[in-house]
């Protein structure tokens, strides 16, 4: 049979069988031509050949020995060997010789495994065609199976390597994304920071430029501040000078006032001249009762309006010289009154020499009793000075106050040491915060009041201000606090009792009980109040030559400040004060000390000081008001 003959007849077997009718799928070749596979020649592989050679080699080994076939079936035989060579080497032809580099290596060695086990399961074909053709479409279908699974392998090692070639690519794809954005972001941030760069330069330019209007603002400023700082201080130069220029007129003033008061007070005809009864001296005393009137308002307007001109100066010493002008004449005529009383003085004490003469003569003839004459010596009208004990008395308690501020003046100058001046400072408030605390409402208070200043002057330790203070710590703080308790006493007469009268009473029962037991401070206290209130002595101070105004007015008890005199109301305020204080000490005592012993200033002082008050001449208000306060006490 011949070769294409036997391959038309295999294709009609395939078709045929029980596969040929099976419908295959036609898109698994991508890659290639759909009918490409039905019309190549049928090629079968190297491997194929292979087995066939191996096949017919043992297919002929076992006919020979066979003896019993008949002439047909040996030429079936060789028909089928010549086919099977035919394939075999129609195969060899269409493939190449194994390579050892072929790298399809591995799968001919399955493959020959595979006919192998084909071998071992039919290890002798049945010498029919049947099964020559079944051999064959076996062999086709296992090198058409073999064919599939290497281009399958083919196949998948390509799309790997695509695959890796894609993941390559998008790999260096992603990096160079990654570079471009970090190259965008790199970009970005040099500008952006060239940006910053700019405009801090220009944030910077403007700040210089800000400081330097800044620097040349304040040096106009300061130049400015410096011109008004100056005008300021050529102001306050000429302010000062004109108020020391107001000052020193303003002195002159006052000085001007005060000689023409002192002036004025050498025309009192009621006072000095009135043992010159035929001189009128009622003229000059108006006239010099105007100029002083006429000093006084030009002061008065002046202190209102500020400071007193040239002008006004120039008027008070044009009034100045017009009451010395009138003292000049004043004197002139007193001179000449003096003058002329001196002649009649002396005639009549020529004839009262000889009248006495005539009365001795007479005596020495008729004596005569001397009690007859006795009445007629005394003093006739009212007293104008104190008896001499009053102002002997007065002198030794203003020397025992002196003697003692010499005493502890050791303590009072203690500027350097800082020491001394806290212990002054303590010892003071100890003598004086207590005396303080006497009010007209003190009740059971006042005997805790007095044991605590008792117990200072006794040397014992007080508390004061949270400190513990003490006489004893320094030599001289008896003495000092002797002095200032007493002129604290006094200051509250003319303070608390002239505003509350009722608290005399409380403050009086004090104070007497300490002069019980300290003498001294009643002495002192007695001083501090002849100073204060010359009336209480009683006495009237004389004006002195030497003496200025305001001295003598402070001498009189009044206050005087900036040389202007308290008003009178206020002046007779304190008066009365400081008289019923030392009213209702005369007649309280202590209630809780010794009564058996006498008063330390009782009754018969405040029937002295009422006698003697009563005897001189009356002051107008003054008179009249410490005799009430004084009465309405007791």
């Amino acid at each position: 049979m011949q070769p294409r003959q036997l391959r038309w007849e295999t294709l009609a077997a395939l078709r045929s069988s029980s596969k040929g009718r099976l419908s295959y799928c036609r898109h698994w070749l991508q890659d290639e031509d759909i009918l490409e596979g039905c019309m190549s020649p049928l090629v079968l592989s190297p491997y194929s050949g292979w087995v066939l050679d191996r096949v017919i080699g043992r297919s002929a080994q076992d006919i020979t020995p066979s003896r019993s076939s008949t002439p047909k079936e040996s030429t079936a035989l060789t028909n089928r060997s010549s086919s099977l060579e035919k394939i075999t080497s129609a195969s060899h032809q269409g493939s190449s010789p194994l390579s050892p580099t072929d790298p399809s290596e591995t799968k001919g060695n399955e493959d020959l495994s595979l006919l192998e086990m084909d071998q071992e399961v039919f290890p002798a074909l049945l010498p029919s065609k049947v099964t020559e053709v079944e051999g064959c479409i076996r062999m086709y279908e296992e090198m058409h199976r073999l064919k599939g699974k290497e281009g399958l392998r083919q196949r998948q090692e390509q799309q790997e390597q695509m695959v890796r070639a894609v993941y390559d690519l998008a790999s260096e794809q992603l990096k160079r994304f990654d570079e471009l954005k970090e190259l965008k972001q790199h970009q970005e941030f040099q500008d952006l920071q060239e940006v910053m760069e700019k405009s801090s330069k220009e944030a910077q330019g403007q700040q210089e430029k800000l400081k330097e209007e800044h620097r040349h603002r304040a040096k106009i400023l300061n130049l400015k501040l410096r011109e008004a700082e100056q005008q300021r201080q050529r102001q306050e130069e000429l302010e000062r000078l004109r108020k020391e220029e107001g000052q020193e007129r303003l002195r002159r003033l006052y000085s001007i006032q005060e000689e023409v008061l002192q002036l004025n007070q050498q025309i009192d005809p009621n006072y000095r001249h009135k043992d010159l009864p035929r001189i009128d001296l009622s003229a000059y005393s108006n006239r010099g009762n105007q100029i002083c009137g006429l000093v006084s308002g030009l002061i008065r307007t002046t202190s209102e309006r500020g400071f007193p001109t040239q002008v006004d100066v120039a008027n008070t010493e044009r009034a100045l010289q017009e009451m010395r002008g009138l003292i000049s004449s004043m004197q002139q005529e007193i001179a000449a009154a003096v003058e002329e009383k001196r002649r009649r003085d002396e005639e009549e004490e020529r004839q009262k020499q000889k009248e006495l003469l005539k009365k001795e003569q007479m005596k020495a003839q008729t004596p005569a009793p001397a009690q007859q004459s006795g009445g007629k010596q005394q003093k006739e009208g009212l007293q104008v000075k104190a008896e001499e004990s009053t102002m002997r008395w007065y002198q030794q308690l203003q020397d025992a106050a002196e003697q003692c501020v010499a005493s502890f003046s050791g303590l009072s100058n203690c500027k350097d040491n800082n020491e001394v001046k806290k212990i002054k400072t303590d010892l003071q408030k100890a003598a004086t915060i207590p005396v303080s605390q006497i009010s007209r409402i003190a009740g059971s208070q006042l005997r805790e009041i007095f044991d605590k200043i008792n117990n200072l002057l006794s040397g014992k330790s007080v508390q004061s201000g949270g400190r513990t203070v003490s006489v004893t710590q320094h030599p001289q703080g008896l003495d000092f606090v002797y002095y200032k308790l007493a002129e604290k006493f006094v200051n509250q007469g003319e303070e608390e009792v002239a505003s509350h009268r009722d608290a005399a009473f409380p403050i009086a029962v004090v104070a007497s009980g300490i002069w019980e037991i300290h003498p001294r401070v009643g002495d002192l206290f007695l001083a501090h109040l002849h100073k204060k209130c010359p009336y209480s002595v009683p006495f009237y101070p004389a004006l002195k030559e030497g003496t200025s105004m305001e001295e003598y007015q402070r001498m009189l008890g009044y206050q005087v400040k900036d040389s202007k005199m308290e008003e009178q109301d206020h002046f007779l305020k304190r008066m009365s004060g400081m008289i019923r204080l030392y009213a209702a000490i005369i007649q309280l005592r202590w209630p809780y000390g010794n009564k058996q012993g006498a008063h330390p200033h009782g009754l018969n002082y405040g029937w002295r000081w009422l006698a003697q008050m009563l005897n001189m001449e009356p002051l107008a208000d003054v008179t009249a008001t410490l005799l009430f306060d004084f009465l309405e006490v007791h």
